[in-house]
């Protein structure tokens, strides 16, 4: 009999998600780009794999990050080349930019299916997500992009962990209003809005 899925307690899934990247600049303060990385590889692979034994499942976004940094980090190990762990950002930004606009264009808002559990919002909500999403992938390829080119490895390092994480938690909260302004209201069986109960 197979375990049943059950959802990750938020701070958790954040720990999860966020966890990584602070042993990685940690690692990389002490130790140097290349070991940095190889103990990102691991933590990554750390976290995915908690992720799935509390859960029975990994979020699709965290699930194809781990991909790239495992693929992409063992090319730097592999080559010595510490170029493709910061191309790495660009690329899965610009993919997750890209899933999200051909859906868009071929009428299917992805953020729904990852979300709708969790969310219960207008076809007009889910649309400025989406949008929204697209936009922000997008800054975010370009913001790395810059940096990695401008700046010192280690001044990189600590734009991933101290620039990247705030700004997209900032992010997140800026669409709260378009989440409660979007939201359904809940009905009852009989298709009453509770809220007029």
């Amino acid at each position: 009999m197979e375990n049943p899925r059950k959802p990750l307690n938020p701070l958790l899934k954040l720990a999860l998600e966020m966890g990584p990247l602070g042993v990685f600049f940690f690692a990389n303060a002490k130790f140097g780009i290349l070991q940095g990385t190889a103990v990102f590889m691991g933590a990554t692979a750390i976290a995915l794999g908690l992720s799935y034994a509390i859960a029975r499942t990994v979020p699709i976004m965290p699930l194809v990050s781990g991909f790239f940094v495992l693929v992409f980090g063992g090319l730097t190990l592999f080559l010595e080349n510490e170029l493709f762990i910061k191309l790495k950002p660009t690329i899965v930004n610009l993919l997750f930019a890209a899933i999200l606009l051909g859906g868009l264009l071929t009428g299917r808002l992805f953020i729904k299916l990852i979300l709708e559990s969790a969310l219960k919002l207008s076809e007009r909500g889910w649309l400025i997500l989406t949008r929204a999403w697209i936009a922000f992938f997008v800054l975010l390829a370009v913001l790395n992009e810059i940096v990695w080119r401008n700046v010192p490895t280690d001044t990189w390092v600590k734009f991933k962990v101290f620039g990247v994480m705030p700004l997209t938690l900032l992010f997140s909260f800026a669409l709260i209003p378009v989440i409660v302004r979007h939201t359904l209201p809940d009905l009852t069986p009989d298709g009453e809005d509770t809220d007029k109960a």
